[in-house]
């Protein structure tokens, strides 16, 4: 996990969260949590669990990201309501009673709420909740935190809505990919576009057929011929 490394945006700095010395993750974000039982739980215990174990949390890994897809087939509905009563079943076999509280059984509900009110990520908070931390950052008057956020969001809306009249003006608010070839910074370091000639083409095409293993018996029976 300390050596994890993620593209921009899909998740916190992971390097940060773990600590070495207490063998624990700390300061995980409420999305840092899903990114964590979605995909990169099932890769982290593989092998370091008992075979029944780890098959059970893989399971409700996959339930998890089944749930939280963008793209959900009603008819199989069912079908994961029933595998998510199966992975508790399995958990109640391998865990002790301790670990089993009011959130452990909240998973039994969640099919039922996509059933009756759509996908999840139509409803979850994650948007608001770094919406908000944005709103917090314009706070500058301890005193009057409410005005502070209303003339910050104002005068950024201004600055917004004049920035489309600016010829070369770049946008308020959106971020910038590190990534991109902007002047004075680093830019994406090894990419270079090569143009070959027909020539050069031949050539290397040339070369790969040489070096294949399936075509030296026909070089060879030509050598002979």
């Amino acid at each position: 996990m300390r050596m994890l490394k993620v593209p921009q945006g899909y998740s916190s700095n992971t390097k940060s969260l773990v600590s070495v010395k207490d063998l624990k993750l700390v300061g995980l974000k409420s999305h840092d949590c899903h990114v964590l039982m979605q995909q990169l739980l099932p890769v982290a215990i593989r092998g370091i669990l008992p075979n029944k174990v780890r098959v059970a949390i893989t399971r409700l890994c996959f339930v998890f990201n089944a749930i939280c897809s963008k793209v959900i087939d009603p008819a199989k509905l069912d079908e994961l309501e029933n595998e998510v009563a199966i992975v508790l079943c399995q958990f109640e076999m391998y865990f002790p009673l301790s670990f089993f509280d009011i959130m452990v059984h909240l998973i039994v509900h969640l099919v039922r709420e996509i059933q009756l009110c759509g996908p999840v990520f139509l409803r979850w908070m994650y948007p608001i909740e770094r919406y908000m931390k944005v709103l917090k950052g314009y706070t500058k008057n301890q005193h009057r935190p409410e005005a502070s956020i209303v003339e910050r969001y104002v005068a950024e809306e201004c600055i917004g809505f004049c920035s489309q009249y600016i010829e070369g003006g770049k946008a308020v608010g959106l971020p910038e990919t590190r990534h991109g070839r902007t002047p004075g910074g680093k830019g994406t370091r090894g990419f270079n576009v090569v143009t070959m000639t027909r020539h050069e083409v031949s050539q290397a095409h040339l070369y790969v057929l040489s070096n294949t293993a399936e075509v030296i018996p026909y070089i060879d029976a030509h050598k002979k011929n």
